[in-house]
């Protein structure tokens, strides 16, 4: 690590004139431990996550930086004892736990793949979080089976954008919800089926019209809220609902007479605290089955907006506003 320095910019959850904001620190250069890379890193993408943490409303699990960021992509510039895999220079995009926005990061070895063929390292970025989360939730956890409708909420999103891709390639109906006509039509360019406004369309109806009456086999939601019960009104019998996240409430009223009736499987999980090795099963499970598609050209990152990464205020910003389609970049 003789050419690496030992101090580096990064971002940290932090207060300006009082309030809650991003800031950018001076801070050592970490080192990897066993089975660690460390990365030059070329970029990294925001995630809700991030908005939180900085609010003070989602701290950093034990062990992991205080640095925000859960994903990033860079070349690696050493590796840690018991690595097998990586060497210095590879090109990855890697899950991380925190650290993201920062020169340099450490990931462990089975949270990082390979760079595909066509997919620079920018827009690399935008990918460990969205498909380590849709895979490990509608697959792992709802067993989407094939030929099996899907819903997933908030479509323009980074998950949304990496959901809609993944599952119309693997030849599922793909159903959604956007905010703004722009929004569903650039959900509808990606492959989905039908995209609804939410703000103007009823999504049950809507949906419930598209497939006679049928409904969904499987939902992945991060909006919570009313739209919990509303879920369970258009999943079939044995369906499956997986939260990812609960902007609208975690707290709501819920007939479960519908859940028994029709079988209902209804789940939530979190990716953040999982193991390394929860992590690199993912991982594997996204090398065989999703880095093909993106090699192909088949599915692809989808980049909204890049900012330097002194700019992460006016980034987070973005997000917060929900101005955004696919992910938001960072660049260092």
């Amino acid at each position: 690590m003789s050419q690496t320095p030992k101090t580096m910019r990064a971002v940290e959850a932090g207060t300006v004139d009082g309030k809650p904001a991003p800031v950018l620190h001076e801070r050592p250069v970490p080192e990897p431990g066993p089975g660690q890379i460390l990365l030059k890193v070329a970029a990294t993408a925001l995630n809700r996550a991030d908005l939180l943490q900085v609010s003070g409303l989602y701290p950093p699990p034990p062990g992991a930086p205080a640095t925000l960021g859960l994903e990033a992509s860079g070349t690696v510039v050493d590796t840690g004892p018991g690595v097998t895999r990586w060497k210095l220079g590879d090109a990855v995009w890697v899950l991380l736990p925190g650290g993201g926005y920062a020169e340099y990061c450490v990931a462990d070895e089975g949270s990082a793949l390979p760079v595909p063929k066509g997919i620079s390292l920018v827009e690399a970025a935008s990918l460990p979080e969205a498909y380590f989360t849709v895979w490990t939730n509608v697959m792992d956890r709802c067993r989407l089976q094939p030929g099996e409708a899907f819903l997933v909420h908030g479509g323009s999103s980074g998950i949304g954008t990496a959901a809609i891709q993944l599952f119309a390639q693997r030849g599922h109906p793909v159903f959604t919800t956007a905010g703004t006509p722009d929004k569903c039509h650039a959900c509808t360019q990606l492959g989905a089926t039908l995209a609804i406004n939410y703000r103007t369309q009823d999504f049950v109806e809507t949906i419930k019209t598209a497939t006679q009456g049928k409904g969904v086999d499987v939902i992945l939601d991060m909006v919570g809220g009313d739209y919990i019960a509303k879920n369970i009104q258009l999943l079939k019998t044995e369906g499956r609902l997986v939260n990812i996240a609960y902007q609208m409430g975690a707290e709501v009223k819920i007939n479960f007479l519908q859940v028994l009736l029709k079988r209902l499987t209804i789940t939530a999980s979190t990716l953040r605290v999982r193991s390394p090795a929860e992590k690199a099963a993912i991982g594997r499970a996204l090398e065989r089955e999703v880095w093909p598609l993106l090699n192909g050209g088949k599915i692809k990152p989808v980049v909204d907006r890049t900012y330097p990464l002194e700019d992460a205020k006016a980034a987070l910003e973005r997000m917060a506003a929900s101005a955004h389609v696919g992910k938001i970049i960072l660049t260092i």
